[in-house]
Formats: structure tokens, sequence, C-alpha cells
């Protein structure tokens, strides 16, 4: 599968807003306002608003087409 940088941002940032919040529901801790200050912190308010956006961006990743690779094709 041929993926492209947004692609990858948008998938990275989304398993960084996971692991945040499997600690929330694990341990009842953000890592994210931890690290930058809060949940009202506007650095925290861009990270969760960019893990939102990814997230919306990787819908697409559902429909989109794939390729079709035969064994001859394989590296």
């Amino acid at each position: 599968m041929n993926m492209n940088i947004i692609d990858r941002i948008a998938l990275i940032l989304l398993i960084i807003g996971g692991l945040n919040w499997g600690s929330v529901g694990v341990f009842r801790f953000d890592i994210v306002a931890w690290l930058f200050g809060g949940q009202a912190a506007a650095l925290s308010r861009v990270i969760y608003t960019l893990v939102a956006l990814s997230a919306i961006w990787c819908i697409s990743l559902l429909f989109r087409e794939r390729e079709v690779i035969t064994d001859g094709e394989r590296q």
C-alpha cells in the first residue's frame, strides 16, 4: 500500500492520541496535559485538535481504492 506523508502523520497522531486515552482510562493520567501544562493550556488544546483532525482524515482511509499486488510484483 502506498501511503503519502499526510497519511503517515495522521496515523502517528492517532497512535499518540490512542495511547493518551489509554492512560486516561487505565491510570486516570492525561499524558498530553501533564507534558504541556494542563488540559486548558494552548499547546495541549492544539495537540487534542490535531489528533481529532487526524481521526477525521483517517476516515478517508476506509474508502480509498487499494491496489492489487500480485506475487510477481512483490518486492
